[in-house]
């Protein structure tokens, strides 16, 4: 991980690799931004004419390195476009401060230490600074070959060891809160990234449960592991049926964070499919490749809950992890088997690529059954939602409007783009089954509305209960952007977190 630090030093004599500052799109050409003007003065305030001759126009992302000025201890400043200029007050938006520091530090792979004077006016700034240099400059090599030092050897640069952000106050107890508080959320996101990247032959469920229990005993919180044996005695049908046909058995894992000052209990529920490959219902071909992805959202929990807990947070959390692997073979479930579900509901299985809501099914009822204030799930569910809200933006369905406006406002504060789904009731009817209780297929139209229509005939009564389906910003398959690097990105980690913090101040609608 990078490591962060807060200086109020001057820019000129601080040793490291490069300055960063940033710069914004001005109405008459780009404009150095609030941070830097120690090091515009430097240049005898003609950073900006410098910059625009070089090509920049402050847009967003945009990098431009040039020599550092004379008597810098640091040999390179590096420009990184913000965005248009604000219309109010110079202040740009957490987002735009984010999304910069991420694309700074990306650019600065291979580096030892940056140094970042861009715009800090209070600890908040300092605290999303610091998350997107730590995000940005995350790289996933664990599988490369590496050369000495420990760099990947293709490309000869290791992610960005350390930032400095200039501006900040060390020994201020705002500042120090807001800096340990982007420590422990970005590393147990990208704990959550190094998940959705790693293989499926190496992450399999017990694989995932062994990482969840490391973690437990870390960080003080209680893991409880069901295995295939305790899965069939109590009764899981929907996740032993779709883990049937892998020689990878199942497994449902629930991570418990208490703090003695709690009055509020969330439970996160993740759908944690290590590999899907539809199973009978075989996926066609160039649909396959990037199904390790299928367990970003059980990722998403467990870096949750393990976020709380190193935060401290003042409410219960209970993080449960659906995990299977859906293959095909001689013992795998098949269209048209019908399966017994934990909650004692049955289920005609009509199609075995919609595996997902099988394994959640159980894991909500079980969840339920502890009477939570609020229940969470979140996972890749479908297709049909990636086609209505694209790459970058989850869906948040619920079964209380107030709720799911309140996710979805979390979801915006920390920068993590989502839109609220309906559940229109006349949907539910495709779910009708002459043989069991319930399909788990229904109209082709609207097929992550009916999704969350299956999943909320299994959430417990009188529970409040939301839906996030991740499929589109789960896994970022284009180049990277901003902190949001290329494979997984760890999507719906910091809107749990904040709703965790949310809670635990009374604050959550």
């Amino acid at each position: 991980m990078t490591a962060l630090t807060l200086s109020t030093a001057a820019a000129s004599g601080l040793r490291a690799d490069a300055i960063v500052v940033g710069v914004a799109k001005g109405a008459k050409g780009p404009v150095v931004a609030p941070g830097a003007e120690a090091v515009d003065k430097a240049y005898d305030g003609a950073l900006a004419g410098i910059l625009e001759t070089l090509g920049a126009s402050g847009g967003e992302g945009e990098v431009t390195k040039l020599p550092a000025p004379t008597g810098f201890k640091a040999p390179v400043v590096v420009a990184v476009g913000l965005g248009a200029v604000p219309e109010k007050d110079d202040t740009f938006s957490a987002e735009a401060l984010r999304r910069a520091a991420g694309a700074a530090a990306r650019a600065l792979a291979g580096a030892k230490k940056a140094v970042f004077a861009l715009p800090i006016t209070d600890a908040a700034d300092a605290g999303v600074l610091a998350e997107g240099a730590a995000l940005g400059a995350y790289a996933f090599d664990a599988y490369k070959e590496t050369g000495k030092n420990g760099k990947d050897a293709k490309n000869g640069k290791a992610p960005l060891a350390e930032v400095t952000l200039l501006g900040g106050k060390p020994r201020d107890a705002a500042y120090k809160a807001a800096l340990a508080r982007a420590t422990a959320v970005t590393e147990e996101l990208n704990r959550a990234r190094d998940l959705i990247n790693t293989p499926p032959n190496d992450l399999y469920p017990e694989a995932f449960a062994a990482v969840a229990t490391a973690a437990g005993k870390e960080h003080g919180i209680k893991v409880q592991v069901l295995d295939e044996k305790a899965l069939q005695k109590g009764g899981f049908g929907g996740i032993l049926g779709v883990g049937a046909g892998s020689a990878a058995a199942p497994r449902l894992v629930k991570l418990s964070y208490t703090s003695p000052k709690a009055t509020k209990h969330l439970a996160f529920v993740g759908k944690g499919i290590t590999y899907d490959s539809g199973g009978i219902s075989l996926k066609p071909a160039g649909h396959n490749e990037t199904m390790k992805c299928d367990m970003s959202g059980a990722a998403a929990v467990f870096a949750a809950v393990v976020a709380a807990a190193r935060l401290g947070l003042q409410v219960n959390v209970t993080g449960w992890l659906a995990l299977a692997e859906n293959m095909p073979s001689g013992s795998a479930t098949r269209p048209g088997d019908v399966l017994r579900m934990y909650s004692g509901k049955t289920v005609e299985v009509l199609n075995t690529d919609a595996e997902g809501r099988l394994v959640l099914a159980d894991a909500l009822w079980k969840a339920s059954e502890e009477k939570p204030d609020a229940i969470i799930d979140v996972a890749t569910l479908t297709g049909a939602m990636v086609l209505a809200l694209g790459n970058r933006t989850f869906g948040v369905m619920a079964n209380d409007d107030a709720f799911r406006t309140s996710i979805v406002e979390a979801a915006d504060e920390v920068g993590e783009e989502s839109w609220p789904m309906p559940l229109p009731e006349h949907l539910r009817k495709g779910m009708d089954s002459p043989t069991a209780d319930i399909a788990n297929m229904g109209e082709r139209m609207g097929g992550g509305l009916v999704a969350g229509l299956f999943l909320k005939e299994f959430v417990g009564e009188g529970i409040t209960w939301a839906h996030l389906d991740i499929a589109g910003p789960a896994f970022n398959e284009s180049g990277p952007f901003g902190y949001t690097p290329k494979g997984g990105t760890g999507s719906a980690v910091r809107t749990l977190v904040r709703l965790a913090e949310l809670t635990a101040a009374g604050d959550l609608g």
